[in-house]
């Protein structure tokens, strides 16, 4: 399985993970020029922004450790102009991390970090 084939199952494992809690999807890989969202949900009344990290078997390191702050402000101008385009500025907004990873038995694991992030 190639980069983009392992991020593409890591965002479906994440997306299942969201909607088996109760989550409803409002979008998925949102595209802006400022950047792109992975995950766009909405939980209550909670707007949830997640950024999903792959990563194969054997990798090193956390894969939430690749949010860095420049990819932090990339998902908050994106997140914004996505709140404009659909009308949901005054929606609390939360940004969460998703680490997945595939399992020796077969399907992935997905370790949600909540409020992974705040706006400062």
């Amino acid at each position: 399985m190639n980069r983009a084939e392992t991020g593409q199952k890591g965002e479906a494992a994440a997306a299942k993970y969201y909607l088996d809690r109760g989550c409803r999807l409002l979008a998925h890989d949102y595209r802006t020029r400022m950047g792109e969202l992975d995950l766009v949900l909405e939980e209550g009344q909670t707007i949830v922004i997640c950024e999903v990290k792959t990563r194969s078997a054997g990798s090193w390191g956390r894969p939430a450790e690749a949010v860095d702050a420049a990819k932090r402000r990339r998902l908050i101008l994106a997140a914004e102009r996505f709140l404009q385009q659909t009308g949901n500025l005054e929606r609390t907004v939360r940004f969460d991390v998703a680490e997945v990873r595939p399992l020796e038995t077969g399907g992935w694991q997905v370790h949600c970090i909540q409020s992974a992030f705040a706006v400062s």
